[in-house]
């Protein structure tokens, strides 16, 4: 296994390192672009695009800074996977899941494995899964840990794996914990052939009986930070959902940017009727209702990461109140971004119909997105009984 540096740092002021984080994104646009195809065809990201997004330091942003990452805040974090995704939704899912990965393990790993995994200060590549699709059998010194595992994005580019999974001691209670394994000791089910998303490199993985010891593993989501800040007392779903807010809301807008141009070259109707789409009035509203829509969704999304954020920098957990309607914002962005897209499509007439047409790449890979458990509709049901009040209502129900 080579482990590597990532060759960028980043300020420490928020407004620095947020402007700085997005310049390495916009730099990487040349790399990213000229990995989509590949990636489409391959069914993951193209080396060298791995390999740039990893010399940028982007999937080590979120990263404890204790260990060499960028730590940025919950509100940045938006808006870098929002401006990957907007250059291509794989690369910024697989910012999004990477990233997030590593900084748990970064966060919550004991000092031991710390310097295990972090070999002179290098950084490894993460995927995983945070579903509890295993179980793991109390043993001398560890667990014995075996399961099935879906949708480990980047996993074939990855060093190690964490994924979630249920203790079973047949005495006590089974209780969820964090297990981190090399991924050369999982097998990957190469089963990622799928109609969105395809270059995020999606594939099941599996352990059967694999040996993790003590210090490769920690608690449920309920963890206190080992090291690292207020990023890592968001809690699950607030660390996952800025991913999903900037996923979707990025490739709403790139699907705008297509259909904008577009609609400047192309005409629409029979014979004699034909009109540049950018003359007809019904373009004219889609577009600036769009514009609007996505601007709403991300200040929703915005003003409650930083509910959330002015918790956490008193290293205090947003309650199950605030952590539901988190993700409430990631679903609403998911859904109004769906319907642009599928709208943005349909503009495009046939020409978006095209293999090559990133307005047919947006609508997959958009519609994909919003597949995901995170942004389902049972969001919703679980925010309502919030405010019923119902005494076992649960963010992640």
């Amino acid at each position: 296994m080579t482990l590597t540096m990532p060759t960028a740092t980043y300020p420490e002021e928020p407004k620095a390192k947020r402007q700085a984080l997005l310049a390495a994104v916009e730099n990487l646009r040349g790399v990213i672009e000229a990995g989509v195809e590949e990636a489409e065809r391959i069914s993951t990201l193209p080396q060298a695009t791995v390999d740039a997004i990893h010399a940028a330091g982007l999937f080590a942003y979120k990263s404890a800074r204790v260990l060499g990452g960028a730590e940025a805040d919950a509100m940045t974090q938006l808006d870098v996977v929002e401006a990957a995704s907007r250059i291509d939704a794989a690369a910024g899912w697989c910012i999004m899941i990477g990233s997030g990965t590593l900084s748990g393990m970064t966060a919550f790993l004991p000092e031991k494995a710390i310097k295990e995994v972090f070999v002179d200060g290098k950084f490894p590549r993460a995927a995983g899964a945070a579903a509890a699709s295993g179980k793991a059998i109390p043993v001398d010194g560890g667990y014995q840990v075996t399961g099935r595992w879906a949708f480990g994005s980047g996993i074939r580019h990855s060093h190690y794996l964490a994924m979630g999974a249920m203790t079973e001691d047949g005495k006590s209670a089974p209780k969820q914990i964090r297990v981190v394994v090399p991924t050369s000791q999982a097998t990957i089910h190469d089963n990622w052939d799928v109609v969105g998303l395809r270059g995020s490199g999606s594939n099941d993985f599996s352990l059967d009986n694999v040996f993790v010891p003590e210090h490769f593993t920690w608690g449920g989501h309920e963890s206190k930070p080992l090291r690292g800040g207020p990023n890592f007392y968001l809690g699950r779903p607030g660390m996952q959902v800025t991913g999903h807010c900037g996923v979707a809301l990025g490739i709403a807008r790139r699907a705008l940017d297509e259909i904008t141009e577009l609609a400047k070259t192309k005409k629409r109707g029979y014979r004699g009727t034909e009109a540049l789409i950018a003359d007809r009035g019904s373009f004219q509203r889609f577009l600036g209702e769009s514009d609007a829509r996505l601007r709403a969704a991300k200040a929703l999304c915005v003003a409650v990461l930083e509910e959330a954020w002015n918790l956490v920098t008193e290293e205090v957990m947003p309650p199950p109140e605030l952590q539901v309607r988190m993700r409430s914002a990631s679903t609403y962005a998911t859904e109004e971004a769906s319907d642009i897209v599928s709208q943005a499509f349909r503009f495009g007439g046939g020409s978006a119909m095209h293999s090559n047409h990133s307005l047919q790449k947006c609508l997959r890979d958009v519609h994909a997105a919003a597949q995901h458990n995170m942004v389902s509709d049972r969001t919703y049901e679980n925010h309502g009984q919030f405010m019923l009040g119902f005494p076992e209502a649960n963010p992640m129900g």
